[in-house]
C-alpha cells in the first residue's frame, strides 16, 4: 500500500470525492498532511491552504479573468489595440499580485490553488485565440498549442497515478515557454513588422514565405519546434516512470 492510499477523505460523497482528487493533483503533500491532521503550518499558508472562497486573492483571480475575456471582445472586434492590450496586460499583472496577497494577509486558499494556474492558462489561450480570430495567427499555430498543453496535462495526470512527484521542468521546456511568450508579446503588439522572407510558398507558414508579418511569428515558430521536443521529452520520461512502478509492483 503506497502513502496515498493511506489518504483517507473525509467527505464519501461523489462532490467529496471529486474535491479530494482535485486537492491532490493539485497539491498532494498539502491534501496529505490535511488528511492526516499532521500538518503544523499556520492556516491560510502555502502547506495548508484553507477552504474560504470569497478572499481578496480570489477576486483579484476572478478579475484576472474578467479582463481577459474584456480584452479578447475588444480585440477581436478591432477596438482600440492598445487599449485591449492594456487591460491584457493588466490582467498578467494580477498573475503576481493574487499570490502576493494571499500569502502576505495569510489567506492562501484551496480554491486559489486550483484557480490560479487555471487562469494562467486561460490568460495565454485567450492571446493565441484572440490572434487567430483576428487573421494574425494561422489556425494550426493556435491548435498546436492549445492541444500540446491538453496533452502534457492528460499525461501529468495519468503519472499521478504512478508517481507523486511531477516530472521536472526541463531546459528545453524554459526555452519553449520563453520563445512562444516574447513570439506572442510581438504578435500581439503587431510590431516590429518585416517583410516575407521568402524561403517557402506555403501559405499557412506567414513570414517565412513572401508574406510580411510580426518578427514575433518567427519566434513562435522556434517555440512549436522546442515545443515538440519537449513533449516528446516528457512522453520518454513519463513511458520510463510508468515502466518503472510497473516492474516494481
Amino acid at each position: 500500500m503506497t502513502a496515498r492510499d493511506n489518504i483517507q477523505p473525509t467527505d464519501t460523497s461523489e462532490w467529496g470525492r471529486v474535491k479530494n482528487a482535485t486537492k491532490s493533483v493539485t497539491d498532494y503533500d498539502a491534501h496529505a498532511a490535511q488528511a492526516h491532521s499532521v500538518t503544523v503550518a499556520p492556516l491560510g499558508t502555502p502547506e495548508n491552504p484553507n477552504s474560504k472562497i470569497l478572499t481578496a486573492a480570489n477576486v483579484i483571480t476572478l478579475c484576472r479573468f474578467l479582463l481577459t475575456m474584456a480584452f479578447l471582445w475588444l480585440f477581436v472586434n478591432h477596438a482600440n489595440r492598445y487599449v485591449a492590450l492594456g487591460l491584457y496586460a493588466l490582467a498578467s499583472t494580477t498573475d503576481f499580485l493574487d499570490g502576493w496577497v494571499a500569502r502576505t494577509t495569510q489567506n492562501v486558499s484551496w480554491l486559489g490553488k486550483i484557480m490560479d494556474p487555471v487562469m494562467d492558462r486561460v490568460l495565454l489561450f485567450t492571446g493565441v485565440v484572440g490572434l487567430m480570430l483576428r487573421g494574425e495567427l494561422p489556425v494550426w499555430i493556435a491548435c498546436f498549442v492549445i492541444l500540446r498543453d491538453a496533452y502534457l496535462l492528460a499525461g501529468s495526470l495519468v503519472l499521478q497515478r504512478y508517481r507523486r512527484r511531477p516530472v521536472d521542468v526541463s531546459f528545453i521546456g524554459k526555452v519553449t515557454t520563453a520563445l512562444l511568450m516574447v513570439g506572442f508579446c510581438f504578435l500581439l503588439l503587431d510590431a516590429p513588422r518585416i517583410s516575407g522572407l521568402g524561403l517557402v510558398s506555403a501559405s499557412w507558414l506567414p513570414v517565412l514565405n513572401s508574406e510580411p508579418g510580426s518578427i514575433g511569428i518567427l519566434f513562435v515558430y522556434l517555440g512549436i519546434i522546442c515545443s515538440t521536443l519537449t513533449a516528446i521529452l516528457y512522453t520518454l520520461e513519463g513511458v520510463s516512470v510508468v515502466k518503472t512502478a510497473r516492474e516494481a509492483s
